[in-house]
């Protein structure tokens, strides 16, 4: 998704990987993708590729993908581990506080996506604030917080439909309306993995009540 916000030319090859190619083990030794190797070093950390490719991939000739507020880079920081939490949770007693610990990380997404950048407020309009109406975490185009944050929330809405019948509440229309957003460029969906391969990823790690 960086790269194609960059404008950079790639090739995808899809690979197996319980049977990975010889070429990638010699690459990254016990190493699972993503990664990336530069001049004989293995990058495999994802905030560290960002990092790596936002460096690397500059102006004039690459777009800056970094956000303009240092606040986008942390909404939703934990929504991620409290859905896995929840996912991998085999027990029916914990299950619910589980739950509401994900819908309490998810309120907090939705309230930042709802509260209005700084660039969205007219200090001299009467009366309250009014919501935002932005489409992503930094504004109106995709920076590099949006990349490592979409996948997740995506796999979170795609899994617990699938295996713990969850859905983010409609009421959450900041989140909403950033994923319906998201929906809408071809940089995330081209490079989104299908629904399918998502439930069948999270198979064996979604576990079953009891």
């Amino acid at each position: 998704m960086i790269l194609w916000l960059k404008g950079v030319i790639f090739n995808v090859t899809t690979v197996d990987l319980k049977r990975k190619p010889a070429d990638l083990q010699d690459l990254a030794p016990g190493t699972n993708p993503p990664f990336v190797t530069f001049n004989g070093e293995v990058k495999v950390d994802v905030n560290m590729i960002e990092e790596f490719l936002e460096e690397k991939l500059t102006p004039p000739r690459y777009p800056r993908l970094a956000p303009k507020h240092p606040e986008a880079n942390t909404a939703g920081i934990d929504v991620f581990a409290k859905f896995s939490a929840y996912i991998k949770n085999p027990r029916k007693d914990t299950n619910d506080a589980l739950e509401k610990a994900l819908l309490k990380s998810l309120r907090r997404l939705d309230d930042f996506l709802r509260t209005p950048l700084p660039e969205e407020i007219d200090a001299y309009a009467p009366g309250d604030l009014p919501e935002s109406s932005r489409s992503f975490l930094d504004g109106a185009e995709l920076t590099l917080a949006d990349c490592n944050l979409l996948p997740k929330l995506h796999i979170l809405k795609v899994v617990a439909k699938k295996y713990r019948g969850f859905e983010i509440p409609a009421e959450m229309m900041g989140l909403w309306r950033y994923l319906n957003c998201a929906y809408q460029r071809e940089e995330f969906t081209s490079t989104c993995p299908a629904e399918r391969e998502i439930e069948f990823a999270y198979l064996d790690v979604a576990k079953r009540i009891k």
